[in-house]
């Protein structure tokens, strides 16, 4: 397949560029694999698409304020964009500014510094966060980095809302956005119904908006990113495939983490990249937003629902109104 094969015609004013004050408000398309026919619902519905027994599971990434401004000794300005997870305090990093160079260092406030470690490629270095604690010092004085096609500055609203209700192990640049519309009523409410939920954590790097420039797929490779699935996650998805349940990923990063290693505990990097003709052993229906036109995620969704019904779901919903990207709708996939 070539990427034109996964292109479509979004109008720009469906992009969300804010969220909705309640999360679980959100619309929700349901596409059926079996009989592909699609419906559409509000997430706050969701419960009765699901049944008592299945497993949710859940990315309890927290988004760090990852876009920093600086200064070099000489007083030239520098925007450090933290893009991966290594450490609390180890990154990469884009690095914006006249003669970056190894071993210079960026002030960003007197007790806190960017040390640059290493050149790894165009723009991108190898930084030391240099604080007496590198995550404190990000909340103070960091800014949310709020995906590009927003196009606007952080707001307040952002630090509420571009963040999960779950949110706890910290190490993301981007949201996990299929978990933006569980509010804590619908955790509650799901609760109630018997629906199971576990987590796994992977922290989202700066490629999930890197575009595929190959025509052919599967010459396109995805940035590595650092993930843990627990025992525990394991040991209940075993259950609950053993019961006759249904295993419902909560967005395309939890897809990946769990068909990185099926069936296994893990912690470590994954460059899983799933496109058309994979094949799930673990995920039985799965939650996402709408995605960007010829990106990886894109792909991800057509490999688990198929290319065409994808694309159809896709012209219904510009058609429909619905609202895209990080901000956006959402659909569920079984």
């Amino acid at each position: 397949m070539r990427l034109e094969d996964f292109d479509f015609d979004l109008p720009q004013e469906l992009i969300a560029k804010y969220p909705l004050p309640e999360r679980h408000m959100a619309r929700l398309m349901i596409l059926n694999r079996k009989d592909k026919t699609i419906k559409h619902d509000i997430f706050w519905n969701l419960p009765l698409y699901l049944n008592e027994g299945d497993l949710l599971v859940f990315n309890d990434t927290k988004v760090l304020p990852a876009r920093l401004y600086g200064k070099k000794p000489t007083g030239g300005k520098v925007e450090v964009l933290l893009t991966d997870y290594i450490s609390q305090n180890l990154w990469h990093a884009l690095v914006g500014g006249k003669n970056i160079k190894e071993g210079l260092s960026v002030s960003v406030a007197e007790d806190f510094h960017i040390k640059i470690l290493k050149h790894i490629s165009e723009g991108k270095f190898l930084v030391e966060l240099v604080a007496k604690n590198p995550i404190e010092a990000l909340y103070m004085y960091g800014h949310i980095p709020i995906p590009p096609y927003l196009e606007r500055q952080e707001e307040e609203i952002d630090r509420i809302y571009y963040q999960t209700v779950f949110a706890k192990r910290e190490g993301s640049v981007a949201a996990p956005t299929a978990s933006l519309h569980f509010s804590d009523q619908l955790l509650e409410k799901l609760e109630n119904y018997g629906i199971r939920r576990a987590f796994i954590t992977l922290h989202v790097s700066y490629g999930t908006f890197k575009p595929i420039k190959v025509n052919d797929i599967k010459a396109h490779k995805v940035d590595e990113e650092y993930m843990e699935v627990p025992q525990e996650t394991v040991d209940l998805i075993k259950m609950v495939k053993e019961e006759g349940k249904r295993v419902i990923a909560v967005g395309t990063t939890v897809v990946r983490a769990l068909e990185t290693k099926p069936f296994s505990a893990f912690c470590g990097k994954t460059d899983l990249y799933i496109y058309p003709g994979y094949t799930f052993k673990v995920v039985d229906a799965m939650i996402t937003n709408f995605h960007l036109p010829r990106s990886s995620l894109l792909l991800l969704v057509s490999a688990f629902a198929g290319r065409e019904f994808t694309l159809e779901a896709y012209s219904v919903a510009v058609r429909e109104r619905y609202r895209f990207y990080s901000y956006g709708d959402g659909m569920l996939i079984l």
